[in-house]
C-alpha cells in the first residue's frame, strides 16, 4: 500500500513502512465498506447505520434503556452528535426520553417497540452487506485473528 502521510524523507517518523500501511488499510478499508453498507440500507429506504448501532445498543443495554451520555460513547458519537440523532430517533417514534431521576440534567433514551421493529428491518440488509463486502474475504482463522488484535487494540487503549 505504502501511502505515507508525508515522505519520511521530509518528516522522520517513527513508524516503520508495514505499521502505516496497516493503518491506512484499517482506516480506507473501514470507510469504504461503511459507505457501500450505507448505500445499501439507502437503496432499501432503510434508515442510516447510525441509526441501528443506536437503537441496537439500546437492544442490548439493561432494560434496553441508557443515559444519552451512556449511548453516545457506545456508538461513538460526539456528545452534539448523539443529542441530533436522539432528535430524529424520538421524532420517528424509534425510542423516547424520560428525565434521570438521579440526574434532572440527564435523560435516559428507551427502546421501543418501533425502535426494535426498525432494526428488524434494518439487519438483513447490514448482515448481507457484512457478509459480502467484510466476512466473506476472511478464513475463519483470519476472523479470529482480527478480533483478537482488534480486542488487543481496545484493552491497549481504554480509557
Amino acid at each position: 500500500m505504502s501511502n505515507y502521510f508525508l515522505p519520511h524523507e521530509i518528516v522522520p517518523t517513527i513508524l516503520g513502512p508495514k505499521h502505516l500501511d496497516s493503518w491506512r488499510g484499517l482506516l480506507t478499508v473501514h470507510a469504504r465498506v461503511v459507505a457501500q453498507i450505507e448505500a445499501r440500507l439507502a437503496a432499501g429506504n432503510l434508515p442510516p447505520l447510525t441509526w441501528y448501532d443506536a437503537l441496537f445498543a439500546l437492544y442490548e443495554a439493561k432494560g434496553r434503556s441508557l443515559r444519552v451520555s451512556d449511548l453516545a460513547d457506545r456508538v461513538l458519537l460526539s456528545r452534539s452528535g448523539m443529542t441530533r440523532l436522539v432528535d430524529r430517533l424520538e421524532e420517528s417514534k424509534l425510542i423516547r426520553r424520560e428525565s434521570c431521576e438521579e440526574d434532572k440534567r440527564g435523560a435516559h433514551v428507551i427502546l421501543t417497540d418501533a425502535g426494535i421493529d426498525t432494526l428488524r428491518q434494518m439487519w438483513p440488509a447490514y448482515q448481507r452487506g457484512i457478509q459480502e463486502l467484510f466476512a466473506r474475504h476472511l478464513s475463519d482463522q483470519e476472523a479470529t485473528l482480527l478480533d483478537s488484535l482488534w480486542r488487543k487494540m481496545l484493552v491497549a487503549n481504554s480509557a
